[in-house]
């Protein structure tokens, strides 16, 4: 079998219900394109039985399908880039498992690196989500405009995209414990561009993204790629300090004038409160930058890969192995 041409990297966590439709439209997709192809898909600590399905799926095409297992639970981000360590291909195609993406679509990402762009991000057309859900997405991807306006992304949030491999060795060779692929991959792309896709509502299981998730997914993004919160709170900070500097002048002088007084008590005691809360949220997203300062100084691997089932083409054999990914 000659070396694939496209390389598909899909992270997998408690997908049993897709993962047979996943298989049958994927494969159906790639095999019209008529390139050499592998897919690649991680199973990111599932505990239902994505694993064993994963392994079966391996044995009807064990030259193309490959399984890398870790051996717990580390993140979507950290699934893709177990991938990227080990693709072969020239042009690497990430999607979720759960088939809201159609795998259909993946002949126009790849007729758009054969266009000559390096990074191809993608955009959901006619979104078969939740209102709020809608309504969150599109303010949050205005304010991310608005603090990062160097990542030029209409959504953000879909993860059907293609990659050059010169972007994907790039990035896998960053060694991060936390980090965002589409905006990482803007950093270093000369020549991106965006299409949309099609959407479709999850057809079977749950999303692993829970309200929680969606928050610290959002941290990962504004912490990992720009400075602009703090550089908000240092501006608050000078304004309320300036305001408060005014309010004991106004205090002074008017003590002066009306002598001694318990007026407006609780007023000041509101003001108070209220300065407190911005001091602790100001401390709360300083925690995050040094948070994240604290796991990369750590060193310590970003993810655990308890085997690899693959079947390399000068060995017709299972290769298991056991690896700690380890940043350099």
């Amino acid at each position: 079998m000659s070396r694939p041409y496209i390389s598909v990297v899909i992270p997998v966590h408690n997908e049993q219900e897709v993962l047979e439709e996943l298989y049958t439209r994927l494969t159906s997709a790639l095999d019209k394109l008529n390139k050499p192809y592998e897919i690649i898909l991680t199973n990111d600590g599932s505990t239902d039985n994505s694993a064993s399905m994963l392994r079966e799926l391996h044995a009807r095409r064990p030259h193309q399908i490959r399984i890398i297992d870790f051996n717990g639970n580390f993140g979507q981000h950290m699934a893709i880039m177990a991938g990227f360590e080990k693709v072969r291909g020239d042009i690497i195609i990430t999607m979720d498992a759960d088939l809201q993406n159609p795998p259909e679509e993946i002949g126009k990402l790849v007729a758009a690196m054969e266009a000559g762009h390096d990074v191809v991000n993608t955009y959901r057309q006619d979104r078969q989500d939740a209102w709020w859900r809608l309504k969150v997405s599109k303010w949050h991807n205005q304010l991310r405009e608005k603090m990062m306006p160097k990542l030029k992304m209409k959504d953000e949030g879909c993860m059907l995209r293609a990659y050059s491999r010169q972007i994907v060795d790039l990035m896998a060779s960053t060694g991060e414990s936390t980090t965002f692929i589409p905006a990482l991959a803007l950093t270093y792309a000369a020549n991106p561009t965006e299409v949309g896709v099609a959407h479709a509502e999850r057809s079977a299981g749950t999303s692993s993204y829970n309200f929680y998730k969606l928050i610290r997914y959002n941290f990962d993004l504004v912490t990992g790629f720009s400075v602009f919160p703090l550089q908000v709170f240092t501006m608050i900070g000078l304004a309320i300090s300036l305001c408060s500097f005014g309010f004991v002048v106004f205090l002074f002088l008017r003590r002066l004038i009306h002598g001694p007084e318990v007026e407006g008590v609780f007023t000041l005691f509101a003001i108070l409160f209220f300065l407190i809360g911005i001091v602790l949220f100001g401390l709360g997203i300083v925690g995050e930058y040094i948070g994240r300062i604290y796991q990369e100084v750590r060193k310590r691997p970003r993810f655990v890969i308890k085997e690899i089932i693959e079947r390399p083409q000068d060995e017709p054999i299972m290769q298991i192995a056991y690896e700690a990914n380890a940043k350099n």
